[in-house]
């Protein structure tokens, strides 16, 4: 033991001579009570160090120490600590630590048996001489659990300045058998609180768990169901209610009716009045609608400025009546930002099951329905199947894009993009011509929505990628730093595969971080933000850069991209090609190149088809130009004789 008080003087005198039986008797007598009151106190003393103190006490009196410690062994059974102690000097060791392989304590753990003075005369004399300068006059005993050794009752010095007896021993044995029952239940009732008061937090922190699950999973919902902008359903529910509208249609043997609605001259309104005036008659022309419906319809926003609203239990004609209503909420005029205008829709009504029995062939037959009343300015048309002439030429063009990737009929034509600063082409991107042997040459915004319709898009787009990759590698070979853009739909960024599939292009062609940048237009961004960021976060980890293609025809704006990983803007040629004559598009052009490089976002102005409008773009500093100005869209080859050498694959 360390630091243990100094040997009191021997020079005191006891109380009573050790030859009065009377005073042996009451010394016994007292032991007894004493021990008896201890067992009692022990046995309802649960606090750990209330009962390390009382028995600290307790013992001073029954063996008549100057001082007794009480040292117990730690919970890694590696050292000891002094929990209690009383009298002369104990303050001085109190809360100390010390190894368990150190002093009397030790030695009382490895031959667990007490030590007291009588030890010594077992020893040989040099031990002996080392433990009795060491120990001094000290007594102490071991407290032996069940199950390991837990510590002990150490006395110093005896009043008096006579040695501890074997009589002293046996009392404190007798004591600290008693002890060490207690200790022991109160470690078992400590472990019992504290595991109480784990497990109290742990339901606290389950519930406060559950409490921000249920939290996230409402807007999770809400984000995977709901158009974050107007709150109506997005496409998804509205689809989902649609199936289950057309189960209940079918087994109650009863109608119900589709209504496509598209804001005319929506686009304009975002043209002159800018994207947030856009968003907020979107927001206002949502609740005029809802308005004007029951509670059993329902009406959703696919994307830009097209609605969809289911009407159970409604034929062609009730349905025609509803589509009235809904042109009423539009007639008076919107007063949006100091700005007050008028907007008109134009509706088509598709029914169950005189047009169809399944929700594809209902909801197409009403965006035809939809298309022809826009193009009549008829305000709503019911679907006629006289109308849909594009059906009969749509079916045969699905089935020849079956076998003309295989025929080598689809191909990939590269357009030039031209650094403004430098005069140097920087990169290209990536389109797919389709030369039919029949019908000659399909313009892409004809077989493309075939190819996303029949779920070809995914097929083509990796050999898209693929080849424009290939491409890119033999460029690159050749000494030409080139960035390769390839366009991508929604569906793509619907395809789970889709990243493995850039992973092992990167891997096969390694081109440089940056130079492979996918096209995606904001539409189809803004269409299902939640899916799409995610996807696009995980493509950008891989290096892939992102383009938003189009920006200004659809919904969206700067303030809505800055949330996903855009390096590049792309300013529509609607607003590039007549720059010169309309001064309004110069002004949304230079807007938005101020606003995006603010943003740190590379802008790239497309349409460009004069010389005026390319030194235009310059002035207004645009990083990059594409237009027929600088190159029309050609095959590999001829693109390599501009760049000044012929591709090397």
């Amino acid at each position: 033991m360390s630091k243990a008080p100094q040997p009191a003087s021997r020079s005191g005198a006891c109380p009573a001579q050790a030859g009065q039986p009377e005073f042996e008797l009451g010394l016994r007598g007292h032991e007894l009570e004493l021990l008896k009151e201890t067992a009692e106190a022990v046995s309802n003393q649960l606090h750990l160090d209330s009962l390390f103190q009382m028995v600290a006490e307790r013992a001073r009196e029954l063996i008549q120490a100057e001082t007794v410690l009480i040292p117990v062994v730690d919970d890694d059974c590696e050292h000891y600590t002094y929990r209690a102690g009383c009298g002369t000097n104990a303050d001085e060791i109190l809360n100390e630590t010390l190894s368990l392989e150190f002093g009397i304590c030790g030695w009382v753990w490895r031959n667990n048996r007490p030590w007291w003075h009588g030890v010594l005369e077992e020893m040989e004399p040099d031990e002996r001489a080392r433990w009795e300068h060491e120990a001094g006059t000290l007594i102490m005993i071991p407290m032996q659990g069940k199950q390991h050794f837990l510590g002990g009752i150490a006395g110093i010095n005896k009043i008096g300045g006579e040695h501890f007896t074997r009589r002293d021993m046996d009392l404190l044995s007798l004591f600290a058998s008693q002890v060490a029952i207690a200790i022991e239940n109160a470690h078992a009732f400590e472990k019992l609180e504290k595991a109480h008061s784990r497990a109290e937090e742990y339901q606290r922190e389950l519930q406060a768990l559950n409490r921000d699950l249920r939290t996230a999973n409402r807007d999770l919902e809400t984000l995977a169901l709901y158009d974050h902008l107007t709150g109506l359903p997005n496409r998804c529910l509205i689809l989902d209610r649609m199936q289950q509208q057309l189960h209940v249609a079918s087994r109650e043997q009863k109608p119900f009716s589709i209504i496509m609605i598209d804001l005319d001259r929506f686009k304009e309104v975002n043209d002159t009045l800018g994207h947030h005036v856009g968003d907020e008659l979107l927001t206002q022309t949502s609740k005029r609608f809802r308005h004007m419906l029951r509670k059993a319809d329902t009406i959703g926003r696919l994307g830009g400025d097209e609605f969809a609203v289911i009407l159970p239990d409604t034929d062609a004609g009730s349905a025609r009546r509803v589509a009235g209503e809904l042109s009423k909420a539009l007639v008076a005029p919107f007063s949006l930002y100091g700005a007050t205008f008028k907007i008109d829709a134009s509706m088509g009504i598709a029914t169950y099951p005189r047009h169809g029995d399944d929700i594809a062939e209902l909801m197409r037959r009403a965006d035809v329905a939809m298309y022809v009343a826009k193009r009549n300015r008829d305000g709503c048309f019911v679907y006629d199947p006289a109308q849909d002439t594009h059906t009969v030429q749509r079916l045969s063009l699905m089935a020849d894009l079956h076998q003309a990737l295989n025929r080598q009929q689809i191909q990939l034509h590269y357009q030039p993009k031209l650094d403004l600063a430098s005069g140097r082409i920087v990169g290209v991107e990536a389109l797919m011509r389709w030369n039919h042997p029949e019908h000659g040459f399909i313009a892409p915004d004809v077989f493309i929505p075939s190819l996303e319709q029949t779920g070809l898009i995914k097929h083509y787009s990796i050999w898209a990628l693929e080849t424009a990759c290939a491409q890119l590698a033999a460029w690159t070979a050749a000494g030409h730093d080139l960035s390769m853009s390839v366009n991508l739909s929604m569906y793509n960024l619907r395809d789970m595969q889709l990243a493995g599939h850039i992973r092992a292009l990167q891997e096969k062609w390694q081109p440089l971080p940056g130079r492979l940048i996918l096209e995606v237009t904001e539409n189809v961004v803004m269409g299902d933000v939640f899916h799409v960021t995610g996807v696009m976060e995980e493509l950008a980890a891989l290096g892939v850069e992102f383009a938003i293609d189009d920006f200004g025809t659809g919904y969206s704006s700067l303030s809505h991209l800055k949330r996903l990983p855009v390096r590049e803007l792309k300013i529509d040629r609607s607003f590039v090609m007549e720059m010169e004559r309309n001064p309004d598009d110069e002004t949304i052009v230079r807007s938005t190149i101020d606003i995006a490089h603010n943003m740190g976002l590379r802008v790239v102005a497309e349409g460009v088809e004069s010389r005026t409008t390319l030194g235009a773009l310059e002035k207004l500093g645009c990083d990059q130009a594409q237009g027929f100005a600088i190159a029309r869209p050609a095959e590999a080859e001829t693109i390599s004789r501009m760049l000044g050498r012929r591709p090397a694959c």
